[in-house]
């Protein structure tokens, strides 16, 4: 049986969300020392300051930003093979 990718991305999505919620509360809730420092550290790639185009009649405004930490990651390959092994 063939999965489609869109359950996929679903499962990507949700293990990422669910790893970036993980880490924020171990950011909150951990002691100070190594284990904060290690999960709660993030890159945040995107588009800073957002792109706008201004044509008079039309202003567009293009941005985006992902916070991203080793916990949303690992919620990512966690949805991957959970999306494999279901």
């Amino acid at each position: 049986m063939r999965k489609s990718p869109w359950v996929l991305l679903i499962f990507v999505l949700i293990g990422g969300l669910l790893g970036g919620i993980l880490g924020e509360i171990l950011h909150v809730m951990a002691p100070q020392g190594n284990i904060q420092s290690i999960f709660s550290t993030h890159f945040t790639p995107g588009i800073s300051p957002p792109l706008t185009i201004d044509l008079v009649l039309l202003k567009f405004t293009i941005g985006f930003s992902i916070k991203v930490n080793l916990l949303s990651i690992l919620g990512m390959f966690i949805g991957v093979y959970l999306y494999k092994h279901v």
